[in-house]
């Protein structure tokens, strides 16, 4: 996470009690809602929604793939969802300046558990209890339940096969230190999670070390998106990109791109969850997205776009690849400091 989200974090801090009386009413129907058990749940949600009529999603998720996403739910249950879509530090951003300005106008949010984790802390998530909770893998469930990881975002490597050849692909690391690398390189400018992780499974100091010494003979660069870097893969600008989502080349593939992806071990993954905002203005449909979201239906849906679900009874597209997730909570600790040395490395400041 950038400087900026947490100093933007760290601004609103002071604000969470006085909004959370200000919200409290509104929270206490969320809260019935989302937390009611009864063997009659979905059917009470399907007709609170329809009632509603509408929700509003803040997602981050792909527009093509929320745009299926969210005309499944529409069908299912006769639901309106509007839906404004931006970055994960965006969202967060928006989501906290709504709140502090007394303004509810988000009813789910959907993105990166690193920002939902800042928003939990914050007080603006609802807890929710889930049937579908005992389906999904351990961990995806934070302890407070206010958001639930829907499925992982897997970082490969992705080349344009028109460039590159398979055989000559680097089998670690310490592969990339070849000159045939020299202008070759890409990642995404703001994947510092990613770094750090792949920094500390080498041990700190040696990290450090190789991707200085990588940028310093080889050189990377570095582009804000992934959908973009996915894209200057296909074109070829970049012929190798370090830090892909493992859906893209996929996706991109099956359209007949030039392109085909690979893993470096480790392989790093992040979570991306759901969670129902604590002053919901439909707090019937916000519940019943969310149980969408996590249904068994949906994460098959998902799996057939290449994403990698929670869910432990859906064949994941990364099955037989070995994953090591990006630790949130030392992420929102120590994102500042490792931020920093990201953007260092990356230009070449020791």
């Amino acid at each position: 996470m950038g400087r900026l989200l947490l100093s933007f974090c760290f601004a609103v801090w002071g604000f969470a009690q006085p909004l959370a009386a200000q919200a409290q009413a509104r929270g206490n129907d969320v809260a019935s809602i989302a937390l009611y058990e009864g063997p009659d749940r979905m059917a009470r949600l399907a007709e609170g929604a329809k009632k509603e009529k509408t929700l509003t999603l803040y997602t981050s998720i792909a527009a093509s793939d929320v745009s299926q996403m969210v005309n499944a739910f529409e069908k299912k249950y006769g639901v309106k969802v509007v839906v404004w879509r931006a970055a994960n530090e965006k969202v967060l951003q928006r989501m906290l300046a709504e709140s502090k300005a007394g303004r509810h106008e988000v009813d789910v949010v959907q993105i990166a558990s690193l920002e939902l984790e800042a928003l939990a802390r914050e007080n603006t998530l609802q807890t929710v209890t889930s049937p579908s909770f005992g389906n999904l893998m351990v961990g995806a469930v934070p302890s407070h339940r206010q958001w639930a990881a829907h499925y992982l975002n897997v970082w490969v490597q992705a080349y344009n096969t028109q460039k590159v050849k398979k055989q000559d692909l680097p089998r670690t690391y310490e592969d990339l230190l070849d000159p045939r690398w020299k202008g070759q390189l890409g990642i995404e400018a703001r994947n510092s999670d990613w770094f750090y992780t792949i920094v500390e499974s080498m041990g700190e100091k040696k990290g450090l070390k190789f991707f200085q010494d990588l940028v310093a003979t080889n050189g990377i660069s570095v582009r804000s998106g992934h959908s973009l870097l996915n894209n200057l893969v296909v074109s070829g600008e970049v012929p190798l990109a370090l830090t892909v989502y493992n859906y893209m080349p996929e996706q991109a593939k099956e359209r007949g791109a030039p392109v085909e992806w690979f893993v470096i071990k480790p392989a790093i993954a992040r979570a991306n969850g759901v969670a129902v905002s604590r002053a919901a203005p439909h707090p019937n449909a916000a519940t019943l997205f969310y149980e969408f979201i996590l249904s068994r239906e949906t994460q098959q849906a998902m799996s057939k776009l290449g994403y990698v679900p929670t869910d432990r009874q859906v064949v994941s597209p990364m099955k037989d690849v070995e994953l090591k997730l990006v630790d949130t909570d030392k992420a929102l600790e120590a994102g500042e400091k490792w931020t920093v040395i990201f953007d260092n490395t990356m230009r070449g400041v020791r």
